[in-house]
């Protein structure tokens, strides 16, 4: 635009200086009737790519090629890329097999032995040995105070994807001495006539199996036999099987209970007459499961028949089964109550496992637990600290209690007849008892348990519930110490019991009440791991050397130390 402008100025001026050069005029006025306005005319725009003009095209020829492989032979194998992993440590490899053997002051011996053989992918069979012994030597003993107690146990287990079944036949073999006389005047022509032994046989066959996908859930049946040097013989049958079924998300399951026990008494204290017994009870459970969110409730009812063949004498009885749990704050703190009961036969081998010097000439009644309710609270403090809280009040009827034998060595010479054995009365006793139990892991080495128990009694008939404490109490500590060694520890007390001292005479019975001193025991155990097969150990026991009393005139063996060694192996 400033160059058009510049030319137009001076193409004025030019003509202007011609014409004034070849003929000057006069002045003259000029009117400019519109004045000029300059324009630019459009351009049209260069293509970016001009359009092909030329006439004689050449077309491109397709090209044709192969590749002429050669073989190269070459020696570099390039290296595989690896993760890198986390170290962990190594497990220990568990064995299907060990033997452990143990010697001891008191001629103590311990052994064990465990196979098991794997017959093919879904079964195994074992084999199971246990053998613990004394020779005795209490001092202040006078009679023969060793004990043994010997166990074979065979099994035969499978499991498959639809259901697990197990079957096991065992036997069984204990010693032990009524060593607890309750005086020192004893002569020895009397201490030589008595033989103090006392053996129990055993033997047991049994199975078990359980449905993985069937409202038939699982059923258990066992038959033992019992005797002794008495000739004391006992059958016990008892068997039970579950089913369960889910009704509009509920569960229903129903026990089914039979029991089955007959036995004869060789012998009868200061009696002539062998004593005979023989029950059939039998019982159903059905119970709802109940589950809402953080609460639990389960609702059942038990019914039991119960006839006592010798006797002609059949009872009928119902028992609560009501449980109901409620997580109030989480894992942490979780209060749960109960109302329960049932009929619980009581067999001569429960006994003489119980105290195994009882009389061969005890009475075998069931035992009516008529209901224990109970309100408790558990939960965790932390992730390292769990506890349980619990108190109750129960109610028996025939409640099994050991009482001692009088001492009748003045009109009988059996051997269990001189104060030193027990029998078993039955009474009708009430019982409330609070405690609780507090577990403890310090870290993954060390764990702690504490359980403490008091108890308050009220019998009916008895003046005393013969031979119950009012109070227990246990702790066991269980210590990795390192890689090889590792320790345990096992502390109980148990308070004072009451039980009566009598005395059969020509003349004047005698009744008096014994009261048992409390008693606290410590055990305690080490061991060495040399590798994953071998380790070593030892055990102590009484470790305060106390000599106090289990039962009535029964000293316990003092301080005790069993050392050995444990063996694992693959066949």
């Amino acid at each position: 635009m400033f160059s058009i402008k510049r030319s137009l100025f001076l193409s004025m001026f030019l003509i202007g200086g011609v014409l004034f050069a070849q003929d000057p005029i006069d002045s003259e006025t000029v009117t400019v009737v519109k004045p000029y306005t300059p324009t630019v005319k459009d351009a049209n725009k260069i293509k970016q790519t001009p359009s092909e003009s030329d006439s004689v095209r050449t077309e491109k020829r397709a090209v044709q090629y192969s590749i002429f492989s050669v073989p190269v032979a070459s020696t570099f194998t390039p290296a595989k890329g690896r993760a890198t992993t986390v170290e962990r440590e190594r497990p220990i490899k568990v064995y299907d097999n060990y033997a452990s053997l143990g010697f001891g002051n008191y001629g103590n011996f311990l052994a064990e032995f465990y196979t098991n053989l794997e017959v093919n992918r879904t079964d195994n069979f074992g084999v199971f040995l246990n053998h613990n012994s004394s020779q005795g030597g209490i001092d202040g003993i006078a009679l023969d105070d060793k004990f043994y107690d010997t166990e074979l146990n065979l099994n035969y287990n499978s499991k498959t994807r639809d259901l697990g079944w197990k079957t096991e036949i065992g036997a069984q073999h204990q010693l032990f001495n009524w060593y607890g006389l309750p005086q020192d005047d004893f002569s020895d022509s009397e201490l030589n006539a008595i033989e103090p032994s006392q053996n129990y046989f055993s033997a047991y066959a049994g199975g078990e199996i359980v449905m993985y996908d069937s409202f038939f859930d699982n059923a258990r049946a066992t038959f033992r036999h019992t005797g002794d040097s008495y000739s004391t013989s006992e059958n016990h049958f008892n068997a039970r099987g579950t089913f369960e079924v889910n009704i509009a998300d509920e569960l229903i399951t129903t026990n089914i209970y039979t029991d089955l026990l007959n036995g004869e008494m060789g012998e009868q204290f200061l009696g002539t007459q062998n004593y005979d017994y023989t029950f059939m009870n039998f019982g159903i459970n059905p119970s709802l499961l109940i589950l809402r969110e953080d609460l639990t409730v389960n609702l059942g009812v038990a019914f039991f028949y119960s006839q006592d063949v010798e006797n002609s004498d059949g009872s009928f009885y119902i028992y609560p089964k009501v449980t109901a749990s409620y997580k109030l704050i989480g894992d942490y703190f979780a209060p749960y109550a109960g109302l329960e009961g049932g009929l619980q036969q009581n067999t001569y081998y429960e006994f003489i496992q119980e105290n195994p010097y009882v009389s061969p000439t005890l009475e075998i009644r069931p035992t009516d637990n008529e209901y224990n309710a109970y309100i408790g609270a558990k939960g965790k403090l932390s992730n390292d600290i769990s506890y349980n809280f619990k108190t109750g009040y129960e109610s028996q009827f025939n409640k099994a209690l050991f009482k001692r034998n009088p001492q009748a060595n003045t009109v009988t010479t059996e051997n269990y007849a001189y104060g030193n054995s027990f029998e078993v009365v039955y009474d009708d006793v009430k019982t409330f008892s609070i405690g609780g139990e507090l577990n403890v892991d310090v870290n993954r080495n060390f764990r702690l348990g504490i359980d403490a128990k008091y108890f308050s009694y009220n019998t009916t008939n008895e003046a005393e519930a013969w031979n119950l404490p009012d109070f227990k109490a246990t702790l066991n500590a269980d210590y990795q110490i390192s890689e090889k060694w590792f320790a345990g520890a096992n502390l109980f007390y148990v308070g004072e019991r009451f039980d009566q001292e009598r005395m059969v005479s020509t003349t004047q019975p005698t009744l008096d009440l014994i009261e048992l001193d409390s008693y606290f025991d410590v055990n305690a155990n080490l061991g060495y791991r040399f590798n994953d097969r071998l380790s070593v150990f030892a055990k102590g026991s009484n470790l305060l050397n106390n000599n106090y009393q289990r039962w009535t005139n029964y000293t316990v063996q003092g301080l005790q130390v069993l050392a050995g060694a444990t063996y694992k192996f693959d066949f």
